[in-house]
């Protein structure tokens, strides 16, 4: 299986299966000297963790993660950084009774005809199980981009919507985030999530959710003009968490429905001689170049697939066959996909920030000292 690997640059390669004895993940291209220690990593692993409340799955993992390598004294030296999470809490009988059966929804079927083997046990490396080696190295990404760009470096997600039910715009506060278990920037659409998703899920269903994303404090520069565009990288690597099936950037869809005038963010020279920007349409990426603005994004998950209403499927052997997936489940795994979305953001922006330092061409605000 190729494609394990993330990045240019800044590039890790994640290992391990959802039911295997543990997870990794190996970071290439970081540089030396940078403070770092497990207690900089766990506090983002803390975030994405299974069995928080009775809103994700009930899988009990720790999640502690492990240095193997590439740090010394407290510093990173510049040589690959090797990290490590023990799985505690796999039950693979959970998956005994439907191990011959495709799971609707799932990359089952797919992974059986392209590798001839997969394995059943939560779907081994398409489990979103994965995604925790992905924080991991967004946390590392962090450090690089606060060491570059100081306290006014801001990156953060929130839940937007679950399932048709939209936050009201006029309460967004992302303070909110932190109060409550959906990542919510509306207390009032928390509120209502805490009956529908209960209700969601004693119906033996699941919800999907649409999460936005915000970078705060990333100067001009960072992209290329065609191939590595920053927007296009950024879209590769929402769409590349699992279940994922639709990215924006800015105003994304929105922008179809306007004109040109309405659109187009205008600029005046400020009154310290920065330019300033009258709106931010385009999420702050022109031309795939950034433009100083907070970068915005927006992805849709959908609903989780492993669910208790049966399901038409077929076997391995060919034959028609109804599936009811029991088991631990996320009934929303948009919740906890915002913690895996701002680690794959700060990727991105770790790899464009090191791309323009190694070719000479960085903004002469972002520097490593």
């Amino acid at each position: 299986m190729a494609s394990n690997s993330f990045g240019n640059i800044f590039r890790f390669t994640t290992w391990g299966e959802s039911h295997g004895p543990a997870i990794g993940c190996v970071i290439d291209g970081v540089p030396p000297l940078i403070p770092l220690s497990e207690s900089d990593i766990q506090p983002w692993l803390d975030r994405r963790r299974p069995g928080q409340s009775r809103h994700t799955t009930q899988r009990q993992e720790s999640d502690q993660v492990r240095i193997l390598s590439g740090v010394f004294d407290g510093l990173t030296t510049g040589t690959p950084i090797s990290l490590i999470i023990d799985n505690e809490d796999q039950r693979s009988k959970d998956y005994s009774d439907i191990k011959d059966k495709y799971r609707p929804g799932h990359a089952d079927y797919v992974y059986q005809q392209k590798y001839g083997i997969r394995d059943y046990r939560g779907g081994g490396r398409s489990s979103a199980r994965e995604t925790a080696m992905r924080v991991a190295a967004g946390a590392v990404a962090r450090r690089i981009l606060t060491e570059a760009w100081g306290k006014k470096f801001t990156l953060r997600g929130a839940l937007v919507q679950m399932g048709s039910d939209r936050i009201n715009p006029e309460n967004f506060n992302w303070d909110e985030t932190a109060k409550n278990p959906f990542w919510c920037p509306d207390a009032a659409a928390a509120a209502r999530w805490e009956s529908l998703l209960d209700a969601t899920r004693k119906q033996g269903s699941s919800l999907g959710a649409v999460i936005a994303l915000e970078a705060l404090g990333v100067p001009v520069g960072l992209g290329e003009p065609i191939y590595q565009k920053l927007d296009g990288d950024l879209a590769a690597a929402l769409m590349s968490i699992n279940a994922v099936k639709g990215v924006e950037i800015g105003d994304g869809f929105a922008a179809a429905a306007r004109h040109g005038e309405e659109n187009a963010d205008e600029m005046r020279m400020g009154p310290q001689g920065a330019v300033e920007f009258l709106s931010n349409h385009a999420g702050g990426i022109l031309g795939g170049i950034s433009t100083g603005q907070p970068i915005t994004a927006r992805f849709a998950v959908k609903p989780t697939s492993s669910i208790l209403t049966p399901r038409r499927t077929i076997t391995q052997q060919g034959e028609n066959a109804d599936i009811r997936t029991t088991g631990r489940h996320d009934p929303c795994v948009g919740i906890r996909a915002v913690p895996v979305g701002e680690a794959m953001m700060a990727c991105v922006l770790a790899d464009a920030y090191l791309h323009s330092r190694a070719t000479g061409r960085i903004a002469a605000t972002a520097h490593l000292s």
